[in-house]
């Protein structure tokens, strides 16, 4: 990764391959999505990573019901933790949006009023190093000399989050939609992308969806020379991957 000043050179003629990671709900992450990640780091070789959000899932803190079969919050934080130790080794600098369940532990605190100089940050409760920076959400510069928009999971139509901002728009938070979609003015084509997830739906954690119509889509996305670009996760009948990149 880019070291020494570099990053802040790259910053200003913007990103040519851009790796989206999101919605992962460690520890309940799909059981092959970090080999999965690891083969689309080599094959896209990115030169920034953007974590979309919710890489940890803190469903023992949940606001709503949670599952007596699963961990305890302290369980639950220990496993967590062993899972994005192995993700940082993969993409040692990310950086990551501040979203819905990875800030359960802030959103807890607060309601019951604790000062938030008592609460650590996330790179303090999760040890990780200083390589992966959370942010609110971020705008990208793309090596075409457009900007994409990320953001976790601020509408559930992209496009019109697209058409709103006037730029391009990356976002998670939605399992079910994994799709990229575009507007033109008369001086510009603007597209949104919505990345899906890398959860394992058929974990407890995920109960709630278990009658949904609509299926999580397995997968994530990335920027190529400021183009948009889907990657489905193939499964097979056990809900494994294939192995394959398409």
């Amino acid at each position: 990764m880019l070291k020494n000043g570099s990053k802040k050179n790259f910053m200003a003629k913007g990103y040519s391959r851009v790796l989206v990671i999101s919605d992962l709900h460690c520890p309940w992450e799909h059981p092959d999505a970090f080999a999965f990640l690891k083969a689309l780091k080599k094959k896209i070789k990115p030169d920034f990573v953007l974590g979309a959000g919710d890489e940890c899932d803190a469903h023992a803190l949940s606001f709503h019901d949670t599952d007596s079969d699963l961990m305890s919050a302290g369980d639950e934080l220990i496993a967590t933790k062993k899972k994005l130790h192995k993700l940082e080794k993969i993409f040692p600098e990310m950086t990551l949006l501040h979203s819905n369940h990875s800030s359960l532990i802030y959103r807890r605190a607060l309601k019951h009023g604790m000062p938030r100089a008592y609460l650590k940050h996330y790179n303090e409760f999760l040890e990780v190093g200083p390589g992966w920076e959370w942010v609110d959400d971020i705008t990208i510069p793309l090596s075409d000399g457009t900007k994409a928009f990320a953001t976790h999971g601020m509408a559930a139509d992209g496009l019109k989050l697209a058409m709103q901002y006037g730029l391009h728009t990356i976002q998670g938070h939605f399992h079910s939609k994994m799709n990229i979609q575009y507007f033109s003015n008369p001086s510009s084509l603007i597209w949104s992308m919505q990345v899906g997830c890398l959860t394992k739906q058929s974990s407890l954690a995920f109960e709630y969806a278990r009658n949904f119509k609509m299926r999580f889509v397995i997968g994530t996305g990335a920027v190529i020379n400021g183009q948009p670009k889907l990657y489905i996760m193939r499964l097979n009948k056990d809900n494994r991957w294939d192995g394959k990149i398409v």
